[in-house]
């Protein structure tokens, strides 16, 4: 009897694992700083202080960008693995799911520091009046490598006394909304966290 082997073209029913573990693995590496706005919404002090050391290195996201794609290559690789597809003729044959894998990854890590990361920032931006009667602003330009950095700078300006409001702007603009009868803009510009990424007055 003739036994037939089992082909790289044959479609196997975990197949989208593949593609899934990849738009996983592009989430992943991104998971401090996404935790440090959660904590920061829920006024966790003690986390945000530990994510806070990590999410402060300078161009720390684009090692996360860089470890995205090398977990989605990982995913990739175990996956032509076991549907038998890692000769370079076979592997051509799949150029469509490497394609759409790396395609949805890109999408995802674009998705993260356009929309997520710029909304999380914001998402505690009102004006509680009752610490204070703000009505002067200030527009800051701050040199992040990226929005996933937002949440640090607004979270560092609200600890300042007389700071009501902290708006993130694409790419890298603070709208500040403080009470000039506590604090100046000179002081605001002295915020500690200016001392890693530069900040100037718009």
């Amino acid at each position: 009897m003739e036994i037939k082997q089992d082909s790289c073209c044959v479609i196997h029913p975990k197949k989208d694992r593949g593609l899934l573990w990849g738009i996983i693995y592009a989430i992943l590496p991104h998971t401090f700083c996404i935790s440090f706005a959660l904590f920061s919404i829920i006024g966790s002090v003690s986390a945000v202080a530990f994510l806070k050391k990590i999410i402060i290195i300078p161009h720390f996201f684009t090692f996360l960008v860089i470890i995205s794609f090398a977990l989605a290559t990982f995913s990739a690789f175990i996956y032509l693995r076991k549907t038998g597809c890692l000769c370079f003729s076979e592997i051509k044959k799949k150029w469509k799911y490497l394609c759409t894998l790396y395609l949805i990854m890109i999408l995802v890590n674009l998705a993260l520091f356009i929309f997520i990361f710029p909304a999380m920032a914001n998402v505690n931006s009102g004006v509680d009046q009752s610490k204070g009667t703000y009505t002067a602003s200030l527009s800051i330009a701050v040199q992040i490598p990226c929005s996933g950095h937002a949440s640090l700078i607004v979270d560092e300006l609200k600890k300042n006394n007389g700071v009501g409001q902290v708006l993130f702007k694409m790419p890298n603009i603070f709208d500040v909304k403080y009470d000039p009868t506590q604090i100046s803009p000179k002081k605001i510009l002295l915020t500690d966290i200016f001392e890693t990424y530069k900040a100037t007055r718009k």
